[in-house]
Order: structure tokens, then sequence, then C-alpha cells
């Protein structure tokens, strides 16, 4: 039996999810829009208030956040959705056994 939890190579979860990624989150509202990460307007407010000198390497720094940010959020989402949509099909797979 295929466990859904797990990633494995033909995973169709996973390709949903990277559809899903593609087509309707590329779309925001005006309510996603809100609550909207904005690295690269931050990072210009923060670089114009640090010295010349340490301009690149605060830069760096502020990439890697976003970049380690950026694979948490992603990570994290994957499981959540994984997970319900699991936790959701083990409930109606339930409603049909005896």
């Amino acid at each position: 039996m295929i466990n859904f939890r797990e990633i494995n190579e033909n995973d169709i979860l996973k390709e949903w999810l990277e559809f899903r990624e593609k087509t309707t989150f590329c779309e925001m509202s005006a309510e996603d829009k809100k609550y909207g990460l904005y690295f690269e307007e931050t990072a210009e407010k923060i670089l114009k208030n640090v010295p010349v000198q340490n301009r690149q390497y605060v830069k760096k720094q502020l990439d890697k956040l976003e970049n380690n940010f950026m694979d948490y959020s992603y990570y994290w989402n994957e499981k959540y959705y994984r997970n319900g949509f699991v936790d959701g099909s083990q409930l109606v797979m339930g409603c049909f056994e005896e």
C-alpha cells in the first residue's frame, strides 16, 4: 500500500502541490498581498541604513536569510498540505469501511 505521507519518486501529491504553486498561488488577491513577504523592499530599506563598507556582507546575509526562510516555508507548507490531504482521505475512506 502506498504511504502518501512519505515523498516518493513518482509522488502524485508533490506534483499536485507544484501544479498549485504554478497556477493558483501565483494569483494573489488583495488579502493575499496584505500578508505578502516583501524581502526585496525590506532588504533595500535595511541596506540604505548600513555603512557602504558593510553593504555587501549584509546583502549576502539577507539573501541567505531569504533563501533559508523560503526553504523552511516550502517544507512546512508541503508537510501541512500533505498530512491534511492524507487525514481527509482517511476520514472519507473510513466512511466506507464496515
